[in-house]
């Protein structure tokens, strides 16, 4: 069983791929990447949708990450405040936003998006740190200017040992008001050999849901709001214990990323709207701020920038996380289903045709398999999350791998042999990076949706989907 599709579209995938035209340029990218991510502090992403505080005067706020002052600053709900979600900080004059408590692992790498509020005049402000609970502060970083009206992030290397409290102090002294939203601080692990920061163990996965994964009866994140989907879920992920259920957030993916935060990672979604870059830094969501990429069952084509960003962003270093579904199940009737569009990113791509080394067959199969590849020491079928014994596709594709190329295939369809085709998931390499992909979406879908879809439990059906899943995104992670 799995999610059911909208009316098929009247084109077929082979017709569309021969339609699909190569791209002339490649846009300028990274030459590196620094995938590896410092563990978010407890606490945090602060979002700022926790409290509530309507008027200037100072006044102790109570957030998700803990307990601020607000000095000449308020929660702002306007439609004029810059915000992700339904509230931002704002502040006016010389104001201040300051914890009232300590981080007592340290903090390395502090960002936050910042924005000047409706028609007011641009503002500038400061990142101030203490070591001593409050007593004094000292400046971090370059004083910044918000001069738009849309979000932008501002990135600081504070890389203090614990314990650090954070002010962000407005410096203009004018009427005029800053919007403040998202602060990520990650722990500061200490210092290495030649003076570099080694990473911790936590890691950010950013969730695709800019390419029609809600189309139809399909949910393909981490959790839907009033029928939006967030960057970051809410509640807010720093509430999550070891005890805490998939119902958490609302979505088929929840179970998936309350697992991975349980774990110490970080998650996001890619919202609706929302560019995938590789190496521009006016984008907070800049794939080269992750560490992974998922991209469950994508219904609309990547444009050729965003073709471009995905395989730089695996050929530097990072991690991609492929999901498809069974050929002609195109559920917003654009002409292009799932296996159509991952074949286009690999074949129409400026960067390297076929750089991962198979292709999606236009296949639909149902079965389960036990047909896995016999390898003790695969992390992926025998990792830190448990072992995988078996496979269950409520129709899927099957994967077909090029002769001689990189690519391991893991499990195949129950009457096949075990070689390049009839392939139902794999990993692969290009460059520095790591790829893994299965042909079906029904294995991380955890059967909880947005109201008004229906979804089914494949994550809990097979014992060994959830091992399957969070093995290959430790293992996409470099963290096995």
């Amino acid at each position: 069983m799995k999610h059911l599709f909208r009316p098929l579209a009247l084109f077929s995938a082979l017709t569309l791929l021969g339609g699909c035209a190569k791209l002339d340029t490649a846009p300028a990218v990274l030459t590196a990447q620094a995938t590896a991510q410092n563990a978010a502090a407890a606490g945090f992403p602060e979002a700022f949708e926790t409290g509530s505080k309507a008027a200037y005067a100072s006044a102790t706020v109570a957030l998700a990450s803990g307990t601020w002052t607000f000095d000449d600053a308020l929660l702002g709900t306007a439609s004029a405040d810059a915000k992700t979600g339904s509230q931002s900080a704002r502040v006016r004059n010389s104001g201040t936003l300051t914890m009232n408590f300590d981080l007592t692992a340290g903090a390395g790498v502090v960002t936050l998006d910042h924005a000047r509020y409706g028609t007011d005049a641009a503002g500038t402000w400061e990142l101030w740190v203490s070591t001593n609970s409050g007593s004094s502060f000292s400046k971090v970083g370059s004083t910044v200017t918000s001069s738009g009206t849309a979000l932008a992030t501002a990135s600081f290397t504070v890389n203090l040992a614990g314990p650090v409290r954070l002010q962000i102090r407005k410096t203009d002294g004018g009427t005029n008001r800053l919007n403040f939203d998202n602060l990520t601080v990650q722990t500061y692990a200490g210092t290495g050999g030649g003076g570099t920061t080694p990473p911790a163990t936590g890691k950010k996965f950013l969730f695709d849901a800019s390419h029609a994964e809600t189309a139809g009866n399909a949910d393909w994140v981490l959790d839907v709001d009033g029928g939006a989907v967030p960057r970051f879920p809410t509640p807010a992920q720093s509430g999550i214990t070891s005890s805490t259920a998939e119902s958490y957030w609302t979505a088929a993916l929840s179970s998936w990323g309350v697992a991975l935060v349980k774990l110490g990672d970080t998650v996001e979604n890619l919202p609706a709207g929302t560019a995938i870059t590789y190496g521009n830094a006016s984008n907070p969501q800049d794939l080269s701020n992750y560490s992974v990429f998922v991209v469950d069952e994508p219904n609309t084509l990547f444009t050729a920038s965003e073709k471009t960003a995905i395989v730089t962003f695996v050929k530097n270093g990072g991690g991609l996380f492929m999901i498809s579904d069974h050929d002609v199940s195109d559920r917003n009737n654009d002409g292009y289903d799932s296996p159509a569009i991952w074949n286009d990113l690999m074949t129409n791509n400026s960067v390297q045709a076929n750089p991962f080394g198979y292709s999606i067959a236009l296949t639909n199969i149902s079965e389960t398999t036990t047909n896995v590849l016999a390898s003790s020491s695969n992390v992926v079928l025998h990792g830190s999350q448990g072992n995988v014994s078996q496979l269950k596709f409520s129709n899927g594709a099957t994967i077909t791998k090029t002769s001689g190329s990189q690519a391991q295939p893991l499990i195949w369809q129950s009457s096949s042999a075990q070689g390049n085709a009839n392939i139902m998931c794999a990993t692969s390499t290009f460059g520095t990076g790591r790829v893994f992909v299965i042909t079906d979406s029904s294995p991380a879908d955890d059967g909880t949706g947005s109201p008004g879809n229906t979804v089914y439990p494949g994550w809990t059906e097979i014992a060994s989907h959830a091992p399957l899943h969070l093995n290959a995104s430790l293992w996409l992670a470099k963290q096995q």
